[in-house]
């Protein structure tokens, strides 16, 4: 018998994510990862401060996973041990939209974080900001979406609740953590190309404040698996109309970099509160 596919669509996608969790529980030998953290552009050395680093797994050798196409990912998923005995996965490897692999390969490592035991999900990601005052490297708690790739996850009569999607008591702790925290909407477009000032002007009239092609899929999909969900963006740059300087992806690397440090600092300190708030629970 053929071993379960995502291309397949006989085939629930949870039973490539029961797979995947198996093969992760199998190379790390941690049997449940509490927290996980999909880690965008400019969060990647969050990773190296969370914890201890207990065994790095190349993305591609895990069922339904492939190498991120995107430069700025690891292409690894890291398990890692926490305080309390707990242990994060963290996803290098993430599946855009607008690379053409479907909606199944966008979710597949949410949907394994889940079968694998995660009851909270961290979402992070580079993006475009609206508000004039937010300086490129200035992280933004998420605390609603728009999604606009006319898309869902969600397969068949599914019907899932998302008030409250990114967790109202989640966000709560981040501001614990560092009080000046803004927050914003996040507008995921389909991409690859960067929006047009008239989009985001859209964006802004129908109540975002964030842009980007990332997260919005996935947290649907966090929330359909149970998992309570934080979201995070880092502004790398103005949004198209906002700033008079044309937009890159060398100029979303660049604001990264510069903010890799404090931002892994400051994603290390909000993991270490939930994880301290999860071993109370």
């Amino acid at each position: 018998m053929a071993e379960p596919s995502l291309d397949d669509l006989e085939t629930p996608p949870t039973a490539v994510a029961e797979l995947a969790a198996a093969a992760l529980a199998e190379r790390t030998g941690v049997v449940r990862h509490d927290i996980a953290l999909t880690l965008g552009s400019g969060w990647g050395e969050a990773a190296e401060r969370l914890g201890r680093t207990v065994a790095v797994v190349p993305a591609e050798e895990v069922p339904g996973f492939t190498r991120s196409g995107v430069p700025g990912h690891s292409g690894t998923l890291t398990s890692i041990e926490l305080e309390h005995g707990l242990h994060a996965l963290v996803i290098g490897a993430r599946t855009h939209f607008y690379e053409g692999r479907g909606v199944r390969r966008v979710v597949h490592s949410v949907r394994t974080a889940a079968v694998a035991g995660a009851r909270v999900m961290v979402l992070t990601n580079g993006a475009g900001g609206i508000r004039p005052h937010w300086k490129p490297g200035t992280p933004v708690l998420i605390e609603d979406h728009i999604n606009l790739t006319a898309a869902s996850p969600l397969e068949g009569a599914t019907f899932v609740d998302l008030t409250d999607l990114y967790s109202r008591r989640l966000r709560g702790i981040a501001r614990q953590v560092d009080p000046t925290l803004d927050e914003g909407v996040y507008v995921q477009f389909r991409g690859p190309h960067y929006e047009t000032p008239a989009e985001v002007a859209m964006a802004r009239t129908i109540g975002g404040s964030i842009v980007g092609m990332s997260t919005a899929l996935e947290a649907i999909a966090a929330r359909e698996a149970g998992m309570e969900v934080l979201g995070m963006s880092l502004i790398t740059n103005l949004a198209a109309g906002i700033q008079s300087t044309p937009l890159s992806h060398a100029e979303v690397l660049a604001a990264g970099k510069e903010a890799e440090g404090r931002l892994a600092d400051l994603l290390a300190r909000i993991v270490a509160a939930v994880a301290t708030d999860l071993a109370a629970a």
